[in-house]
């Protein structure tokens, strides 16, 4: 059918109509997850970055919407005309930039169920689906990463949001409740403190801005040579605060910073914080899936005297953006941090009824979870470590051919499935280098700068590459380098 049908004829649609609507949708959507399926077995040979020029997709695109509906046909041909163009391909297996992600074939179909559905998680009643489902999911994940379980007051509560930065956010308003609690009312007094890594997120600084502690009282703690928190400078600037009268909030440990994939020393620093009574919470978005094999379950020691910690199933396991899991073994903190209830959306009260308006900012909560359970279910546990693996070895292989080059340099460990390393030349020469590669179309790599100097840094994790693929980047790498 080629004729769309239009919005006032669906207003006061017959049944018949109806039913050519339904069937409209039908035909399109065979054609789009033929379109999917033919793109996840072509994307490898598509450049990886977009080729258009700023600005190029806004004027290509009509300046009004149209005012009659228009047919699918036309709209898949417009998306693949204009659209793709304007894409870089995050599901391209040679993409070795920021933290590869995947967006696999089973949370494909978990996104396009839970969009058909539109359902909403508000509270327990308006999608019991929503709340139980995560609830669940979550707890399997739980168990995945090791973290405690069970009923006891040491049990870790999880929510979904959308991603990291929001999470984090979350866990300084908790650090806030647990503090200072009349915060809530009052706002902040200026006098709390934040304490993270110097090589950490920008999204704990955000956070901070967001809930009223301000950029200020942000404490950058200095790291160490392979750029960890150095516990002694955390325990010396607390001390000080203390005596200036500043108030001691949160702690925030990054297990797989995200310029070079460090490891913060959690042990110590939650003894630290234990001494101040300071809300520890442990962002853990990229490398937390590491934790899932027992050989790298190591990197969270500590975790359960933490308060919370985050960990982005979008990053590392093979579920596409958005969905960051935050974890706490103090729920009762976070519901009383956010719990605001207006008389529209009470509901009757039972202790299993699972309200996730109660435990965050955001009031509606869409069914991310249902594309988790998917891939969970999908690839499953000894499938999914072998995924893990195989990406932790291609980087040590990697790594491996970067030291065994003299022209190269490795200039932080590679723990995960991150390299950092660097042309033994100038900024402006790595720079070129990353550039004349990503120009290739055939592999984008990104760089950060670690100890002043500009580095490359190469970062494994999409579920279609193979070690060929990372072969071909170092050879596209010490061409760039003319070596």
């Amino acid at each position: 059918m080629n004729k769309p049908i239009h919005s006032k004829e669906l207003a006061a649609s017959t049944p018949e109509q109806w039913q050519e609507y339904v069937a409209d949708f039908r035909r399109a959507g065979h054609e789009t997850v033929d379109w999917v399926a033919n793109y996840f077995n072509s994307v490898a040979e598509m450049p990886v970055l977009a080729r258009t020029k700023p600005g190029e997709l806004f004027d290509a695109l009509p300046v009004s919407a149209p005012g009659q509906g228009e047919t699918y046909d036309a709209m898949l041909r417009d998306f693949d005309k204009l659209v793709m163009p304007a894409v870089t391909q995050w599901n391209h297996p040679r993409f070795f930039a920021y933290f590869a992600c995947t967006g696999s074939a089973p949370a494909v179909l978990g996104e396009m169920l839970a969009a058909a559905l539109n359902t909403n998680g508000l509270h327990w009643k308006t999608s019991p689906a929503v709340a139980e489902l995560e609830q669940r999911t979550l707890d399997w994940l739980r168990q995945w990463l090791g973290l405690p379980g069970g009923d006891g007051k040491d049990a870790w509560f999880g929510i979904v949001y959308d991603t990291a930065s929001t999470s984090s956010m979350h866990a300084i308003v908790c650090a806030r409740e647990m503090v200072a609690p009349e915060a809530r009312r009052q706002g902040s007094r200026g006098d709390l403190t934040v304490y993270t890594s110097e090589h950490s997120h920008s999204s704990i600084e955000k956070g901070a801005i967001a809930v009223g502690i301000g950029q200020d009282n942000v404490r950058k703690v200095p790291v160490d040579v392979n750029f960890a928190m150095r516990a002694d400078a955390l325990a010396k600037m607390i001390e000080d605060d203390k005596a200036s009268g500043k108030r001691p909030a949160c702690i925030v440990a990054t297990i797989g910073t995200t310029s070079s994939t460090s490891i913060d020393p959690l042990a110590t620093i939650v003894e630290i914080a234990e001494k101040h009574n300071v809300w520890v919470h442990v962002d853990a978005a990229y490398a937390g899936a590491a934790a899932i094999l027992p050989e790298h379950r190591h990197i969270l020691a500590g975790v359960e005297r933490a308060h919370s910690l985050v960990f982005n199933a979008h990053k590392w396991l093979l579920t596409p953006i958005d969905l960051s899991a935050f974890y706490t073994r103090r729920p009762d903190i976070l519901r009383r941090a956010f719990a605001l209830t207006p008389d529209y959306l009470k509901t009757q009260d039972d202790p299993r009824a699972h309200n996730l308006m109660d435990y965050g900012v955001p009031l509606g909560h869409r069914f991310r979870a249902l594309k988790l359970w998917f891939v969970m279910r999908y690839f499953g546990r000894e499938r999914m470590e072998a995924i893990l693996r195989s990406h932790i070895e291609w980087a040590q292989k990697f790594a491996a051919l970067v030291d065994a080059q003299p022209g190269f340099e490795r200039v932080a460990p590679a723990p995960f499935s991150v390299v950092c390393f660097r042309f033994k030349g100038s900024d402006q020469q790595n720079q070129a280098i990353q550039d004349k590669v990503n120009q290739s179309g055939r592999v984008f790599i990104s760089g950060t700068v670690l100890n002043g100097k500009f580095v490359l840094r190469l970062a494994i994790g999409n579920l279609a590459t193979q070690w060929k693929d990372v072969e071909e980047a170092w050879k596209l790498i010490l061409k760039a380098a003319e070596l």
